[in-house]
């Protein structure tokens, strides 16, 4: 029989964080690497890390460069994104992504449009009851329910000017309860002639924006030793995908990996076997990416192996934002202490490859 937690001590508790591992190879014809970059809409952030690497070959230069622009559309009408002309000149002719900016999603009402039509508005108790539209309790709410999903699937076949579920989701949302946020917006299609949605949005305040880069080299870098058939490392031999995935995240928050005793801020060090290697190219994106760019990016640097390198392997790591209303898919996605749901790739000069999917306490088991 267990004993029910003091709340005290509940207070010392580690939330609970999940790592799911997985290996393959990027030509075979089964792979699933792309389908799960495409799964992850919402991305704040892409870094890569390149050991034995002192300058960025030029074609990976312009892929970066090429990642595009995205807006920031302030006080946008969620009526506008269910539109039929928004749905008609965008959802169904390309792939669209829209995110509130810069709300919370343990507190606010948060709304966003996924590539494949699925509009998903996150919203507190007061306001579900006000629209009055058919949604679910969220998962994460506890036994007091304070906060519900809504699903409006832009593309469903019912979904055309003049039905019934058109009107009423429009009336609900223009007249019933305005729900009125700022967004981040991205479109991707493929050389489809239409409309642009600076051009589209022109009466509304919007903003194009590029994604930050920057580059560093890393000097004298402790890299544990990997193998890429042996997911769970060797002892003596080579690391595993979980020290490997802990180290990736004292490189990006630049902790010191020698454990020395004068050391107030941190005793950890890179997991053995390890090797140092002299330098290392550090590359972070941050802004608003799809998934497609991501893709590309994966593709390119899976073709820095077809010359000759002295990497034996590199690794991609995406973050998506914290307080995105979904994950993985249509997964829903809690905050709780962190809002983590990151994704890290690590490519094999063999072209094997490592993905490690993360999430947080409020997240399902990533797919």
């Amino acid at each position: 029989m267990s004993m029910p937690v003091p709340p005290l001590r509940r207070l010392h508790q580690v939330p609970r964080h999940l790592l799911v591992c997985e290996k393959g190879h990027t030509r075979h014809p089964r792979s699933r690497h792309a389908a799960h970059v495409r799964d992850h809409a919402y991305n704040c952030r892409v870094s890569f890390l390149i050991p034995e690497c002192g300058i960025l070959p030029e074609v990976l230069k312009s892929t970066i460069a090429d990642v595009g622009e995205y807006y920031l559309v302030r006080n946008l009408s969620v009526h506008e994104l269910v539109s039929h002309e928004f749905i008609d000149a965008f959802v169904k002719k390309g792939s669209c992504y829209a995110l509130t900016y810069n709300t919370k999603i343990d507190q606010d009402n948060t709304a966003a449009l996924l590539p494949n039509g699925k509009l998903i508005l996150s919203v507190d108790k007061d306001t579900y009851e006000e629209l009055g539209l058919q949604g679910r309790p969220s998962q994460y709410s506890g036994k007091k329910v304070m906060r519900y999903i809504i699903t409006i699937d832009l593309t469903d076949s019912d979904f055309h000017p003049d039905s019934k579920k058109h009107n009423r989701v429009l009336w609900a949302l223009k007249e019933k309860k305005p729900l009125e946020f700022d967004f981040l917006l991205a479109w991707y299609n493929t050389g489809a002639e239409g409309s642009t949605l600076m051009s589209y949005f022109s009466k509304n305040q919007i903003q194009a924006l590029k994604p930050k880069v920057t580059f560093s080299t890393l000097r004298d870098l402790q890299c544990p030793v990997l193998e890429s058939n042996e997911l769970q490392g060797k002892p003596d031999e080579s690391c595993s995908t979980e020290e490997l995935f802990e180290w990736l995240g004292a490189v990006w928050n630049q902790v010191s990996l020698d454990n020395k005793s004068s050391s107030f801020l941190s005793t950890y060090c890179c997991p053995q076997p390890n090797t140092v290697v002299e330098k290392a190219f550090l590359c972070t994106i941050t802004g608003f990416i799809i998934p497609e760019k991501i893709i590309h990016l994966l593709e390119q640097l899976c073709c820095y192996f077809r010359e000759p390198k002295l990497a034996y392997w590199l690794t991609l790591t995406v973050h998506g934002f914290a307080d995105s209303p979904v994950s993985w898919r249509e997964s829903e996605h809690g905050f709780h202490k962190g809002g983590e749901n990151l994704y890290n790739f690590v490519i094999f000069r063999n072209l094997d490859y490592w993905l490690q999917m993360a999430v947080g306490t409020n997240d399902d088991c990533p797919p």
